[in-house]
């Protein structure tokens, strides 16, 4: 019997980018693994191999490669000073609801940054079992462990997740609804309604350049205070926020005069506040995005101005 026809090649890449995006949190990194396993696929069919589902294969590949790569990066993500944090991708509607609410939580900053203390195959095994919903003997196959260090494995990682991202029961039309007024606060300069929205344990994270770490503030109050100095500085170098969709979650993307990108911001919501409030500003992580702004030159640039005489 015949192998069965593969999807599209359009939906066999987006299954396998989502895999490997959510395994190394790096979108050019996430389309290596994606093009190497592509590459593999062709070379195993042409040698003669039924495979049966390619989505399947991709999918195994990437985080085995995944795996791979975090073991090699790790190195290289401790040695930065401050908290390593994702890059951050735009994300779209979907026809179905209940499909997007799956993805978006799957895909929120929040979990990424939890996601980067797990070990390698923790996080493989959480992201196939808990995302993927792979059965566990399939996921054992995958990382050549037995089921049951699978299932060790999958408890740990579960635990450390739920530890580090609490959740509670809120519709994506409440998040919506109050992401909105956060953001209507934030651009009317609403120091206390900001306060209003924010968790008492809120957690404010911000990234501002090539080789620094994202730094974190913990707690409304402290929260608030981070958030009013950078919301002074986005003033001063005269930027706009225009209101979009990161990574499932509400979010902001903070441009130039000339349209160009200077940050992301992505809230998360949850329990009727805001738990965490996330800023890649690391030009770095956001040229995926399209033009992206000189910050240091607008920063320069408001300094002048306002050391100019009037």
């Amino acid at each position: 019997m015949p192998a069965p026809p593969d999807p599209p090649h359009g939906q066999l890449r987006q299954a396998a980018f989502g895999a490997a995006y959510r395994m190394v949190g790096s979108v050019g990194e996430a389309e290596d693994l994606v093009q190497e396993a592509f590459l593999r696929l062709h070379r195993e069919r042409a040698a003669g191999a039924r495979i049966d589902s390619a989505e399947g294969f991709l999918v195994t590949v990437v985080t085995r490669l995944g795996i791979d790569h975090l073991r090699s990066a790790r190195s290289r993500r401790e040695t930065v000073v401050g908290e390593w944090l994702p890059e951050p991708i735009l994300t779209a509607e979907e026809d179905d609801p209940g499909r997007h609410a799956e993805i978006a939580e799957s895909l929120s900053m929040a979990l990424l940054v939890v996601l980067e203390r797990l070990s390698p195959e923790q996080r493989a095994v959480f992201l196939l079992r808990d995302v993927f919903d792979y059965p566990y003997d399939r996921i054992a196959a995958v990382l050549g462990k037995s089921p049951a260090a699978v299932r060790q494995l999958a408890t740990r990682a579960r635990r450390q997740v739920e530890e580090g991202t609490p959740r509670f029961e809120t519709s994506r039309e409440q998040r919506r609804r109050l992401a909105n007024r956060f953001f209507d606060a934030i651009e009317e300069g609403d120091l206390a309604g900001l306060e209003a929205l924010l968790a008492e344990d809120a957690v404010v994270r911000s990234e501002g350049g090539s080789g620094r770490g994202g730094r974190a503030a913990r707690g409304r109050v402290r929260c608030l205070q981070a958030m009013r100095a950078g919301l002074a500085r986005l003033q001063r170098m005269g930027t706009t926020l225009r209101r979009t969709e990161v990574n499932g979650e509400p979010g902001l993307l903070v441009v130039d005069r000339d349209e160009r990108l200077v940050g992301v911001v992505t809230v998360d919501v949850a329990g009727g506040c805001v738990q965490a409030v996330t800023s890649i500003f690391n030009p770095d992580k956001l040229r995926h995005l399209g033009p992206v702004a000189d910050r240091d030159a607008l920063l320069r640039a408001a300094r002048d101005r306002t050391r100019r005489p009037s």
